[in-house]
C-alpha cells in the first residue's frame, strides 16, 4: 500500500501543508501547473503586533501568466533580507526564536533563481527539523498526461500509488470515477480540528506560515500538528 498527494509547492507553508506531507509515502510537488498570481506559491503570512503580515517573493511573470510555477524566476535578491529583518522583528520574543533560526536563517542567505527551488529548500529543511520522512519528488521527474484528473490519477499509476490524498478544496473540479477506474483509492485530507497554540500578538489565527509555530514552540510543535508523530 503506497499514498501518495500532489500538490503545488508553496513558499514556508503552513502547519497543514506539512501535515499532509508527514500523513503519505511521496509527495509530488506539482510544479507543471500554471503559476497563479496572489497565491500561496510565492507569498505567506506572520504575526506582528500590528496584525498579520505578508512576507511576499517577487518574481518574473510574462505575458498573462502562462508560465509554470517550474518557469517561474525570483526577481532579485533584496527580498530575502527583508524577509529575515521581518522574521527577527517578529519573533525574536518567542522562547525556540534561537533554535530555529541557526537554521532557517542560512536558508535566507542561499542564492535561489526559480521559485521551486526556494520552496523546496524550505520544505525539506523544515521536514528534517520535524522528522517527516516522506519522499518528496516533483511532477517533472514523471510523464505528465492530458486532462486535470486524468493526469493526477495517471501520476498515481507511475508513482505505484494504491490511494491518493487531496485536498478538501479539489472536490469542486476532481472526477472520482477516474481514480476508481485505475483501482487508485481516492481520500480527502481534513484541515479541521487543530488546536491552538502559544502564539504572539493578539487573536490566535491558524492561517500563518508553520515557522510561527517552530519559533513559539520549537520541538514541541508535532503536539499541535496531527500526523506528524506516526
Amino acid at each position: 500500500m503506497k499514498k501518495i498527494a500532489i500538490v503545488q509547492s508553496n513558499y514556508i507553508p503552513w502547519k497543514g501543508y506539512f501535515d499532509m506531507i508527514a500523513d503519505v509515502d511521496e509527495f509530488i510537488l506539482y510544479d507543471d501547473m500554471q503559476y497563479t498570481r496572489r497565491d500561496w506559491r510565492n507569498r505567506n503570512q506572520i504575526k506582528t503586533p500590528q496584525g498579520l503580515q505578508w512576507l511576499t517573493v517577487p518574481v518574473r511573470v510574462k505575458g498573462k501568466y502562462h508560465q509554470t510555477i517550474f518557469e517561474t524566476e525570483i526577481e532579485g535578491q533584496d527580498w530575502a533580507q527583508v524577509h529575515w529583518k521581518s522574521l527577527q522583528q517578529n519573533y525574536r520574543r518567542t522562547p525556540n526564536f534561537e533554535e530555529i533560526s541557526a537554521w532557517i536563517e542560512p536558508l535566507y542567505s542561499a542564492t535561489y533563481v526559480r521559485l521551486s527551488d526556494l520552496n523546496r529548500s524550505f520544505l525539506e529543511a523544515i521536514c528534517s527539523y520535524l522528522g517527516i520522512r516522506t519522499i518528496i519528488s516533483s511532477s517533472s521527474d514523471y510523464k505528465l498526461s492530458e486532462g486535470k484528473t486524468e493526469r493526477l490519477a495517471d501520476l498515481c499509476v507511475q508513482a505505484g500509488a494504491s490511494e491518493y490524498v487531496s485536498g478538501p478544496a479539489a472536490r469542486d473540479y476532481i472526477v472520482a470515477d477516474v481514480f476508481s477506474e485505475h483501482g487508485i483509492q481516492l481520500s480527502w485530507f481534513d484541515y479541521s480540528g487543530y488546536p491552538e497554540y502559544p502564539q504572539l500578538w493578539g487573536d490566535f489565527s491558524h492561517n500563518v506560515t508553520i515557522l510561527d509555530l517552530l519559533f513559539n514552540c520549537g520541538k514541541e510543535a508535532p503536539n499541535y500538528m496531527k500526523f506528524i508523530r506516526r
